[in-house]
């Protein structure tokens, strides 16, 4: 959800201390309502929290009008469990939003200066992103759609998951029938009679074991861990700058709880 809540009472702390320089009074008296009806779900920072994702780094909240944020304060996103603020007056939402306007100012640091047109090239090519995951509707299936990761996490951590990747090992088999044909994927599923592969190209095989002469066995991480040697610094940056171009492109105005 975009926005939370902790109640449908609305009031105001005396002041807007704490926001420095480069704050006005909509971004003051915005701090007071955030803090009251927002932050226990975003956060006292609005970088997410257990219920709700950050809106200050994200790059769909950003790209959103004012007028598209005030709209999302009064008429919430049922479907995807934010309630609406009807009570919350017009003049008071667009003081949230200047709020939040300043809290994105201050996290603009984070986003990566790279070129798309470049980083599609790296991730088709060079890089070799697309032999693993898929982006929109290109590249393989394998080990997932890099657009949701990227709409939920800035540019900084993507390069830093692209550099230094983590999660478990994963094994994968060469499997070989009695027909002689040979299939080679990660194990997906595993069970005392049938084995179940994805192959490099994303499709999926449920072979009986009974019908196997053999099947070799290996554990290893899916994410090569070259990157920061392989790619450069501003090809990483170009990376990361497609993945983010794409991950946005045609959802700007229709953000989701996820997003």
């Amino acid at each position: 959800m975009l926005f939370g809540a902790i109640g449908n009472v609305f009031c105001q702390k005396p002041n807007g201390e704490g926001l420095g320089p480069g704050s006005n009074p909509d971004s003051s008296r915005g701090k007071n309502i955030f803090e009251l009806k927002c932050a226990t779900c975003h956060g006292l920072d609005g970088l997410g929290g257990e219920h709700a994702p950050d809106i200050i780094r994200r790059a769909a909240v950003k790209a959103l009008s004012d007028p598209a944020l005030v709209n999302l304060i009064h008429d919430g996103i049922p479907e995807e469990g934010m309630p609406s603020f009807p009570s919350i007056a017009k003049d008071d939402g667009q003081a949230v939003v200047a709020y939040l306007r300043l809290l994105q100012g201050k996290s603009a640091g984070g986003s990566a200066p790279g070129d798309p047109v470049r980083g599609k090239d790296l991730f088709f090519g060079k890089g070799g992103c697309s032999a693993c995951h898929q982006i929109g509707d290109r590249g393989q299936f394998v080990a997932g759609d890099l657009a949701g990761f990227a709409r939920d996490h800035p540019g900084s951590e993507i390069r830093d998951a692209i550099v230094r990747p983590s999660g478990a090992q994963q094994e994968t088999a060469i499997a070989v029938g009695r027909d002689g044909r040979k299939f080679v994927g990660m194990i997906r599923n595993e069970d005392n009679a049938s084995l179940q592969l994805q192959d490099a190209d994303g499709r999926f095989y449920l072979l009986m074991k009974s019908s196997l002469v053999s099947a070799q066995r290996k554990t290893g991480y899916p994410m090569p861990v070259d990157y920061a040697h392989r790619l450069s610094s501003s090809e990483l940056d170009d990376l990361v700058g497609y993945i983010l171009r794409e991950a946005y492109s045609g959802k700007d105005e229709e953000p989701h709880a996820k997003d």
